[in-house]
């Protein structure tokens, strides 16, 4: 009785991890360029009373075995690089990912980090940044007396200042694609960071080599699906009570037995 105890106890903490999962990502519905997680599951050893294949006599083998399961546990949670849809803001300094790809981010301590989150600003300097300040890699410096941005689908960020008829160039957005997007670790702040499972990062012109093409004024959306998160918050809801259910009987079995013998 004590191990069906247990067992039940790896379920509740397996759901438990699994309600946690299910409820940031409700948090995060209109978070700009978040990626929806879902949690993996996987059974825990298995206790071997009977070895198939065994012998069960000089001339015969037993056909099945018998092993009893120990629980589960979670094992990992992957993020759903979906495309998420592209609302118009109408802000010129606003740009989506539409494809595969991220934007570069220069952190201050010199590290590339990466991010879907297209909500850019300039700081005090002209410099294209992000909300919470930290530089766009390659930078972009946005001139004074600049009139209107236009930023291209081939990342080409140009300008139209006074007394100039022509628009002025002055500079490209390049993005970074991963072999395992899935790889990355996610850092908070609407950033990730590359990590080994990720691979390394190749950097393009958007719209070359498989990587996706830059929509200037609007925003890529959240990919969480809030039905789809409901579900199966009720669906976690109702396999933690399951493993309860298992533990009260479990309990009563053993109270059945110290009471009766």
């Amino acid at each position: 009785m004590m191990e069906s105890m247990w067992v039940s106890k790896t379920g509740l903490n397996a759901q438990q991890t699994r309600m946690q999962v299910i409820s940031n990502n409700l948090a995060n519905v209109n978070t700009t360029g978040f990626k929806n997680d879902s949690v993996v599951f996987e059974d825990l050893l298995y206790q071997t009373y009977r070895q198939p294949g065994a012998f069960s006599s000089s001339d015969t083998e037993l056909p099945s075995g018998l092993m009893v399961g120990t629980g589960v546990r979670v094992v990992a949670t992957e993020k759903s690089h979906v495309q998420g849809s592209i609302v118009q803001t109408e802000r010129a300094l606003d740009m989506a990912v539409n494809g595969k790809g991220f934007f570069q981010i220069l952190m201050p301590n010199g590290d590339i980090n990466y991010t879907r989150d297209g909500t850019f600003q300039i700081n005090e300097d002209g410099e294209m940044v992000t909300s919470n300040g930290y530089l766009m890699e390659p930078a972009i410096t946005v001139p004074n007396d600049t009139q209107s941005i236009t930023i291209g689908t081939d990342g080409t960020v140009s300008i139209m200042q006074p007394g100039t008829p022509t628009p002025t160039i002055i500079g490209n957005v390049e993005l970074a694609d991963f072999v395992n997007p899935t790889g990355l670790q996610p850092l908070g702040e609407n950033l990730y960071q590359e990590t080994g499972a990720s691979g390394s990062p190749v950097v393009g012109v958007p719209g070359l080599d498989g990587v996706g093409t830059i929509i200037g004024g609007a925003l890529e959306s959240s990919n969480v699906n809030v039905v789809t998160e409901l579900i199966n918050m009720i669906e976690t809801q109702r396999a933690y009570e399951m493993n309860s259910k298992a533990i009260s009987t479990a309990d009563e079995m053993l109270q059945f037995i110290t009471q009766t013998l």
